[in-house]
């Protein structure tokens, strides 16, 4: 992959658009970076990553929805044993968040922005309790550049395989790392959703939805109960 590296971006998936495939816009500071729902990522200049991939998409249609959960498993995998995939988009250890991803279509490919919780140690108090920092984890601080050719090298191996095959026989190591299998959940279609679906969470399936009891889920947000299962 192409590495371009940006002192300051409004956002990398901005960056991104229009840029040919397997290129990478690596950012120390983004000014307007975001995740799902429109919600803020909080991130310290220089001492995460912040980064967007450009890769083509599925030439099946319906694949292209789990892409996002194919490049958690990616992360995780690159992080360690102890990373989970939290649906659809995140990644958590210790039940606390430390990598997010935002996937966007751009013409014949994927545009897909990650940030990951390198050497964070400063969360304001909304995020102090929910979001941790490899650096957090680890009591040192962490080469940055190791921790991202480590993840660029297995989004690439896995998105090559998924080109072939699609998500299905993926499904087995989501299971593996699925960090909401078994838990009592709600999914909200939005922040202050009135009328959430609540109930178990039974795993994720081969067209990208989570199984909530057992109606499909296929968007949301899903809040969960600590100490529930």
């Amino acid at each position: 992959m192409t590495i371009r590296r940006l002192a300051v971006s409004r956002s990398t998936n901005l960056d991104a658009r229009g840029a040919a495939p397997y290129t990478v816009f690596a950012a120390d500071r983004q000014t307007a970076g975001r995740g799902r729902l429109d919600h803020k990522w909080h991130a310290t200049p220089g001492a995460n990553l912040t980064f967007s991939v450009v890769l083509p998409a599925h030439p099946d249609p319906a694949e292209n929805a789990t892409l996002t959960l194919l490049l958690g498993v990616a992360v995780a995998e690159a992080l360690g044993p102890d990373f989970l995939v939290k649906w659809p988009n995140d990644v958590y250890v210790q039940d606390r968040k430390i990598c997010g991803i935002l996937c966007e279509r751009d013409g014949e490919n994927v545009i897909a922005g990650i940030g990951i919780n390198v050497n964070e140690t400063g969360f304001p108090p909304e995020l102090a309790s929910a979001a941790t920092s490899l650096k957090l984890l680890r009591g040192h601080e962490v080469d940055k550049e190791a921790v991202l050719r480590a993840v660029l090298e297995r989004i690439e191996s896995l998105h090559a395989e998924w080109l072939e095959t699609g998500f299905q026989p993926f499904m087995s190591r989501f299971a593996a790392r699925d960090f909401l299998l078994g838990r009592a959940v709600h999914v909200l279609q939005t922040d202050s959703d009135p009328a959430p679906l609540s109930g178990l969470a039974r795993g994720v399936q081969a067209d990208g939805a989570i199984l909530i009891g057992q109606i499909p889920v296929y968007s949301g947000e899903v809040r969960w109960r600590k100490g529930l299962s």
